[in-house]
């Protein structure tokens, strides 16, 4: 079944996770371009990350085409968006994945809100997703609005379904649109599935999510949800997210998310009405995973990873040490508030911006 007939029976689709954070962390990866030149230059290790998350669970595999535009790219742009399908169609072979075409904001939107001329920069990627025949496609990392609309204008010239979340939080985007009327403007422009991902963590997500489905509500208008957020902690965030803390982007592993977190998060997620749920920066496989498990009851089936996961840690109940034993019980992990060993660290911080 394509996304639509997925989500239309009710069923749950799991997202994959972080590509940039995680192939930076493996030395794949240049921090600050972020451009995703290792589809070309290291192909095994995005195979490989692509296989990790379709082992945790992942019902969609994105193709590693963040910021891959002419304008960014100059002449590599094309082999890279092509060499990205067809990796995650690979490795989709393998599974029941579906592969998704992805596409983001441009860096051109903040100077020059030249309509179109960033359609143009779009309609290349699209053309290259169109002759590999992705399943569906997302526009991704919006700021603005006014430039999603514009993407999903375009990605809706090819019928296929589309998708598309911002990056924005609580109080709505860079021009002070909010949450719910960001929803109602990229329901009316076209897209099938709306939400938000990366640059809040999965607590302020939610709260947006929650604010985009009353949009939707209250305009009288339906469409899926759709919710990947930072596999950090970012309670203290500014307007733009974790890109204004001070440990942006290497400095942020006191922050990251257990795995109880995220089966907390997906569970809000799911009572929430979200029905697509994943991760982006910071989001590993295992978190996928507890995704995954988390939502295995309304599934019906745990991911292939979970073979080498207890449940709740339960594989704990095996050790050789009775206080460690003990900790084979969700009551447990879910309880614990886990120590950073930074004890002249502070909790929280300030935003740069």
């Amino acid at each position: 079944m394509g996304i639509l007939e997925r989500l239309d029976s009710g069923e749950i689709v799991v997202g994959d996770g972080s590509f940039l954070f995680t192939l930076e962390k493996r030395g794949f990866v240049k921090a600050g371009l972020w451009t995703p030149e290792a589809v070309v230059e290291h192909p095994s290790a995005v195979r490989q990350l692509h296989t990790e998350f379709l082992r945790a669970g992942a019902d969609v595999l994105q193709t590693f085409t963040f910021s891959a535009t002419e304008d960014n790219m100059d002449s590599k742009w094309e082999a890279v968006n092509a060499a990205a399908c067809d990796l995650a169609q690979e490795v989709a072979g393998g599974g029941d994945a579906l592969v998704a075409g992805g596409i983001c904001q441009t860096s051109l939107y903040k100077y020059h809100k030249d309509e179109t001329r960033i359609k143009n920069i779009f309609r290349l990627q699209l053309e290259v997703f169109a002759r590999k025949n992705v399943d569906f496609l997302i526009a991704e990392y919006f700021e603005h609005v006014e430039e999603a609309v514009w993407a999903v204008e375009v990605l809706r010239e090819v019928g296929a379904p589309v998708a598309v979340t911002m990056c924005i939080g609580p109080e709505g985007d860079m021009h002070d649109v909010t949450p719910g009327e960001c929803a109602v403007k990229l329901a009316r422009a076209g897209a099938d599935i709306i939400g938000v991902n990366c640059r809040f963590g999965p607590w302020t997500s939610l709260q947006t999510m929650k604010l985009m489905k009353e949009g939707l509500r209250d305009a009288s208008l339906q469409a899926h949800l759709m919710v990947q957020c930072l596999g950090f902690h970012t309670p203290d965030y500014g307007k733009g997210g974790f890109v204004d803390l001070p440990e942006y982007p290497f400095g942020l592993e006191p922050r990251v998310a257990t795995r109880w977190d995220i089966q907390k998060y997906a569970r809000e997620a799911y009572n929430l009405g979200v029905r697509y749920i994943g991760g982006c920066c910071g989001f590993e496989p295992y978190h996928i995973r507890a995704i995954a498990e988390e939502l295995a009851p309304e599934r019906g089936f745990l991911p292939p990873a979970s073979e080498k996961h207890g449940s709740w840690g339960s594989g704990l109940d095996m050790h050789t040490k009775p206080w460690i034993r003990a900790r084979a019980r969700r009551e447990y992990w879910e309880n614990l508030l886990p120590a950073s060993g930074r004890p002249f660290c502070p909790s929280l911080s300030k935003p740069d911006a």
